[in-house]
Order: C-alpha cells, then structure tokens, then sequence
C-alpha cells in the first residue's frame, strides 16, 4: 500500500510534472511567436522609419530664405498676388534663391500632398516664380509612409532663383586648398571647360598663368576660374565657347573658384589667397591614392583658423580600389572628428544627400561634406555640381544691406598695367558701394599718406560692370594714376572715412605652434586681410615668453610702412613652423589722434 501510494504519488508527481511542463512550452511557445511577431513589427517600423524623413521640420522662420507651404492649389488672384509678393521677400532674404518645401506646415509638421495636389500646387509655384522673373528647380520628392492608415503622400522641395538681372548674380567665392598633386587645378579644368581629363593633365592646361607652371604641373600663383549657374541650375561654363562675359549674362549664381598653390614653398601665396580674397568657402582637395599627405593638415588648419567652412573631395578614384578609397574617407573622418577639429563627416553619395549637405552645411558649422570624386572619369563629377548649385550664400540680405550703407572700402590685392586703359588695380569691396567716376583716396603709403584718385571704369569677371556693391570682387581702372605709388595691401577708401593708419598695433593671440619660445624681438610675418608685412614682438602683457597652445595680448610693430587695419579684424603670423591665430584690440596711429587729416591728402 505505501509502495503503491509512493507510486501513485510518485506517478501523481511525475504526472503533474510532465503536464506542467508541456503547459511552459505551450506558453513558452506562445511568448516566443509573440516575441516574433512583436520584433517583425518593430523591424518594419524601424525599416520604414529609416527610409522616410522625420515627421517634423524645425519651424518655419520669419527671415531667411525658405519658406513652408502646406498647398497651392487654385488660389484666388488676391491670394495669388500675396503669395507673389511673399516669394519676393524670400529671394530678397536670399540675395536671388530661395527654397520652398510644399506639404509642409509652419511649426514643421510634415503632412504632405496627394499626387494631383502636388502636382497642382508645382504649377502655381511655377506661376509666381515667373510674375518675379525667376525659375523653379525641382530638387527632391519624398514620399511620406510613417501613417500606414493614410494613403502614401508626398513632400516636395524647390529651388527658386532669379533670372540673372544687370550682373546682379549671386557669387560666391571657393577657394581650392590641398597637397600638391592632389588634382586641384585639374578638378578645377574639368568643372570649367567641361570635358573630362585624359589623365595626364589636359585639363588643367587651361588654368596655368606661367610657363614654369605648365612645365612642372604644379601651381604657384593665384589663378581665378569661374562656374555659373542659371535660373534653372543648369551648368554654364566654356564648353560652348562663351566668354566670361556670355558667362556671367546667362549665369544667376557664380562660383569662383580661388586655386591655391599646394606646395609648402608657395605657402606665404596659399595664406594671402585665403585672408586676402576672403572666400566664402573652401575646398580641401585631397588625393585618394596618397591619403593625408604633405600641407593638407596644415591648409586644414589654417582654414580652420580664418573660420572658412570646409567641404571635402577625394579625387582620383579611379586610380584605386575601392578598400583604398574607402581607407582614405575613413582616414579624414578620423581627423575630423578629433578634438581640434570636432566636425562631424558626412559622406555625400548620392543627389539626396548632396542637396542635403549644401543646406546643413551652411546651417551648421560642425558638418563637413566629403565628395569622393574623380577627374578622369567623371564618377560622382555630378554630386559636386548639384551641391555648388544648391549652396546658399553665408550672409543673409539683412547683413548685405548694412555693409552697403557704410563707407567704401576697397581692398587691393593685384596691381596691372593695361594698355589703352593705364593702371588697374584688383581686389574686393569689404563695404560701402563703388560707382564709375567716384572720387577715393588710396594709401597708405609709405609715408602713410593718403593720394587723391577717380575711378574709371569697373569689371566683374571681366565684363563692364555699373555698381560695385559690398563684398564683390572686381578690378577698377584708375586712368593714368602712376603705379610706382600702389602696392598689395592699400585700400581704396572714400575721403569721409578720415582712414587711420598704425605702425604698431595689439593683438589676443593664441600661439598654435613654436619649437621653443614665441618672446620679445620675435619677428613674424603678419596676414591681416589683405596685408602682409613682417613685423616684430615689441611686448607681451604680463608674460616673458609664450609656449605653444599658450595665449596672450601682444603688442607688433611693422618693421617697414605704416598700414591701414580694422579693430577686431582676424589676425594670422607665421615664421617658419611658428603659427599664431588672433584678433586685433588697439591699433596705435603714429600720429597724434588731433592732427588734422587733410594734411595727409595730396593731390594726385
């Protein structure tokens, strides 16, 4: 009996055992389908939300270029007419472009349209753009699934950009950076001329200004090379034989490149480029096959110093493979991304994300596009267009229009002599407005006197131009004025500025790099604008001697001519492998403050 119980129980046991056993697998089984199905659905929603863009836009805001439109859609006149009007101040707020994104309401919400709709509201877009005179560009389409109970709807984003009006184009200036041989002048030929190179250097031909140049393939001087865009954003350039002028009439926006020697012997030449011609941006250009190699930390830097956003091309790609190219993008976003630089690297591939880089790239100073690019071949040539066509200019009007109200200031980089038109000077206009027949007075000199002039005429990539406004660059034909009297570094000024001039002047600086001691009697040679002098340490407040990464107010004194320099104005030296970034807080005239200034005028 108790064995039979012990074995009922036991079987009892066993019996309760096995059937609470098979009750866990059944649950166990239960949970790991629902577990299953729970992560298929959490997949789908991660895959669809990976493909489609987030349901938000940050809010739409009052001043800038881009506007939000949640429909067009058979408007009435009057609400046409407002809606003309409000496309004028946006392409006024973007000195000629502006973005519009439709299906988009104002606090950013992402609502999109159905296929007609879109298609409706493209058309009355199209309507106002042609009552300003301008054109619309279709950038993207992207269809919007995050709300799998709504029928698929769309977002799309347009570009609206003036139909070129009086050379009043928008320009921006890039100036080209990177070692030698890492294909800058030949990219440079290819967006130009557009045609392809043959690998061994035709394209670059084109752009070389002197024999010893055409002979070595290497750059030393500063070469300008221009790029336009028209109202529809397509590509204008001397593939079909124009001339600048026939470029710059058919062009809405112009880019114009600024080719910077790569060599380390021409690097005084590389730093004039980019303080003097003041770029809106830069190109780093580096080669695949040969990685971060000779000046392309240092042009980085010195970029990064001056605060030039910078964009990235890998070029000759075609030379590699692809684990070398690859090895070479993975070497740059190292770098990038280190401490000194903290960018965030953003690898363009494909027209999406090229459009996206121009607009973050602008919006954002920590992102820096990277194109991988080659000359030869023409792959990924046209990611690079797409972004030079959609990237907006750094200033808005607002800031224009309150350079253009200040006096003129015209700073000069090149001195000519032409025959038939006398002596021409070239640079750009930091304020105010230049008109033919303006009376200014130009100096210093090395006296540190101003000489009276007039101004003949005024050429914009070489073609005639009326109005000169603040920050556009051009030449200015000054008649018979003696050229013995100008040198690089002079401004042009109106006589109202009453302009004051500094031997010596004071500076916060950071020493960036010295092998020993920066102290006293140092001498450095000084970038201020378009001024290059050397110039010696008279003092360091409160200090005997910097160290690098050290910094300190300084106090320089130029050792040959007075200059003419702007408080706060951004201050770079070098000597050697010494480098030094600041700003400029005193300027001390080596005249007293009350004497006359009239004095210092002559007739010229």
């Amino acid at each position: 009996m108790v064995d039979l119980s012990g074995s009922g129980a036991v079987g009892t046991g066993l019996g309760q055992g096995s059937g609470s056993n098979n009750n866990a697998k059944k649950t166990k089984k239960s949970r790991t389908r629902r577990g299953k199905r729970g992560r298929r659905r959490r997949n789908k929603r991660n895959t669809r939300s990976n493909k489609t863009p987030p349901p938000y836009f940050p809010p739409e805001a009052e001043e800038g270029n881009i506007e939000y439109k949640l429909k067009l859609v058979n408007p009435t006149q009057y609400r046409f007419e407002h809606l003309a009007t409000q496309l004028k101040w946006r392409l006024q707020e973007g000195r000629g472009e502006a973005v519009y994104q439709i299906g988009v309401e104002d606090n950013g919400l992402l609502v999109g349209l159905t296929e007609a709709d879109m298609r409706a509201s493209l058309r009355t877009l199209k309507r106002m753009a042609e009552k300003v005179g301008a054109d619309i560009t279709l950038l993207r389409e992207r269809e919007l699934d995050y709300d799998s109970d709504r029928s698929t709807r769309k977002i799309a984003e347009v570009l609206v950009r003036k139909v070129p009006d009086d050379q009043q184009f928008l320009d921006l200036r890039v100036a080209v950076l990177g070692n030698v041989d890492s294909g800058k002048s030949t990219l440079l030929g290819v967006l130009t001329q557009g045609e392809l190179d043959n690998g061994r250097g035709r394209a670059r031909l084109n752009l070389f200004r002197h024999l010893h140049e055409i002979q070595t393939g290497r750059t030393s001087s500063i070469s300008f090379e221009i790029l336009g865009f028209n109202s529809k954003g397509e590509v204008v350039n001397y593939s079909d034989s124009r001339t600048a002028e026939e470029i710059c009439e058919s062009s809405s926006k112009m880019i114009t490149f600024i080719d910077l020697a790569g060599h380390h012997k021409y690097l005084k030449t590389t730093v004039f480029g980019l303080t003097s011609y003041c770029p809106n941006f830069a190109m780093l250009m580096v080669s695949a096959n040969t990685g971060i190699a000779g000046t392309t930390r240092e042009h980085l830097g010195l970029a990064m110093a001056l605060k030039v956003p910078i964009f990235i091309v890998v070029s000759k790609v075609d030379l590699c493979s692809g684990s070398t190219v690859e090895r070479t993008v993975r070497q740059l976003e190292r770098v990038l991304k280190q401490p000194g630089c903290n960018k965030v690297p953003m690898v363009v591939s494909n027209p999406d994300d090229a459009v996206t880089a121009a607009q973050q790239f602008t919006q954002s100073t920590c992102v820096t596009p990277i194109f991988t690019l080659s000359s030869v071949s023409g792959e990924n040539l046209d990611l690079l267009k797409v972004f030079l066509n959609i990237l907006p200019p750094l200033s808005n009007s607002k800031e224009q229009e309150e350079l253009m109200q200040q006096l003129t200031e015209f700073q000069v980089d090149e001195i000519f002599s032409v025959p038939d038109v006398g002596t021409v000077v070239g640079g750009t206009l930091y304020s105010g407005t230049c008109r033919e027949g303006d009376r200014l007075v130009v100096g210093p000199t090395d006296q540190g006197r101003f000489l009276r002039l007039k101004v003949g005429s005024i050429q914009r990539n070489r073609s005639a131009c009326r109005v000169l406004r603040a920050g556009q660059a051009a030449t200015l034909a000054l008649g018979n004025f003696d050229r013995s009297l100008l040198r690089k570094g002079m401004v042009l000024v109106s006589p109202k500025m009453n302009p004051t001039i500094c031997c010596q002047f004071e500076a916060a600086i950071i020493l960036l790099f010295h092998a020993k001691t920066f102290r006293r009697g140092s001498q450095v040679t000084v970038h201020v604008d378009n001024v290059r002098q050397t110039a010696t340490v008279e003092c360091l407040q409160g200090k005997e001697e910097l160290r690098t990464g050290e910094h300190a107010v300084v106090r320089f004194r130029f050792i040959k001519h007075p200059e003419y320099l702007r408080l706060g104005a951004k201050l770079l030296f070098r000597e050697g492998v010494t480098k030094g970034i600041g700003h400029i807080t005193r300027l001390l005239p080596p005249l007293p403050q009350n004497q006359n200034q009239d004095q210092n005028l002559q007739e010229h």
